[in-house]
């Protein structure tokens, strides 16, 4: 049999390449320190940060966009889909339809953008005793044409929803596998947005990360010709796929219709699976606004100058939720709901 390996190529700064139906794959690790009574960092780390565009990762976090509490304020989106894994902190949302959330310790909030929404995902340092470290995963993924323009709609994935499941290979090592996005043995997660390119089960959309003990092995199940799979692997000292010997900080991207036998080192190891069948269109993309060809920019540029996809509903443009509030989502239409 060949080598179901095709490429392997470093991570290098984010964003992480990807492959049709993925535009966007972001992995942010910060560790924060304890937060003020505004749930920022205390105002003397601050001095000699770009404020507005902290990317810097000085004393091992960033501000990115925001100006007290960390986080990115109040931008707009149109043509694809957000998919936030919070794996640890929280992230607070807040829309142009009028909907905010507050999410994290392994929930996933799956957003289609559609024709447009502003929304603002910002980090509330909530523990004044100790430190407060997020991380997430931020991933884009397309939308068909034909679902462009559908109306913006966001829905959670509280972790306990997420289906989970722990394998012990021959030797008694643990790999734990955590599904977002497409069903594998009996792991069926919740159903994405009804407009999603995932939402049809045809178009084998998946989103796996994995967690293998030292010297775990675990095999990852063959799937249909023309599917593109990546694999990334962010934690640890790396491990050996398909027989090939594969550092840490490295994207493998793999012939889908083998199996995949992984072996990892002797330190634990993590890895980001994204999978699924390529839309196969012309992508045009302009920061925050992905359509199929440049005329489309320019007129999603306009309508967002002229309309403000709705306006924004708050005082300000990077909300947060009260500390005491723990996770919540209310969507624009009212309903709320809790883990």
């Amino acid at each position: 049999m060949s080598n179901p390996i095709i490429d392997i190529s470093p991570l290098g700064a984010p964003p992480w390449p990807t492959a049709d139906p993925f535009l966007f794959c972001v992995h942010h690790l910060d560790r924060y320190p304890r937060g003020t009574e505004a749930m920022g960092p205390e105002p003397d780390l601050l001095k000699g940060r770009p404020i507005g565009n902290d990317f810097s990762g000085k004393d091992g976090w960033s501000m990115y966009h925001g100006q007290q509490v960390p986080g990115f304020p109040q931008h707009p989106h149109r043509g694809f889909e957000t998919v936030t894994l919070a794996r640890q902190g929280y992230i607070d949302h807040s829309d142009s339809l009028g909907a905010k959330a507050r999410f994290g310790h392994g929930d996933v909030q799956w957003m289609t953008a559609g024709g447009g929404v502003v929304h603002s995902e910002m980090f509330p340092l909530v523990h004044r005793d100790k430190p407060n470290t997020t991380e997430l995963f931020q991933i884009w993924l397309n939308l068909p044409a034909e679902n462009k323009l559908v109306d913006p709609h966001f829905a959670m994935f509280w972790s306990d929803e997420i289906p989970q499941k722990t394998y012990v290979d021959d030797e008694g090592n643990e790999t734990t596998l955590t599904v977002v996005a497409g069903a594998i043995d009996e792991l069926t997660p919740p159903e994405p947005p009804p407009k999603s390119w995932a939402n049809n089960s045809q178009n084998h959309v998946a989103i796996w990360t994995l967690e293998l003990a030292p010297k775990a092995s675990w095999t990852v199940p063959p799937a249909p010709e023309g599917t593109n799979r990546s694999l990334y692997i962010f934690e640890g000292q790396g491990a050996r796929i398909a027989g090939r010997d594969v550092p840490n900080g490295q994207r493998v991207q793999v012939e889908p219709t083998s199996e995949l036998e992984i072996v990892n080192g002797p330190e634990p190891t993590e890895i980001l699976v994204l999978q699924g069948r390529p839309i196969e269109e012309p992508v045009a993309q302009h920061g925050p606004f992905v359509m199929n060809y440049p005329g489309e920019i320019r007129k999603a540029m306009l309508e967002y100058q002229q309309t403000g996809f709705g306006g924004w509903p708050f005082d300000e443009p990077a909300p947060v939720h009260p500390r005491e509030e723990g996770r919540f989502a209310v969507h624009g239409d009212g309903r709320e709901e809790r883990p």
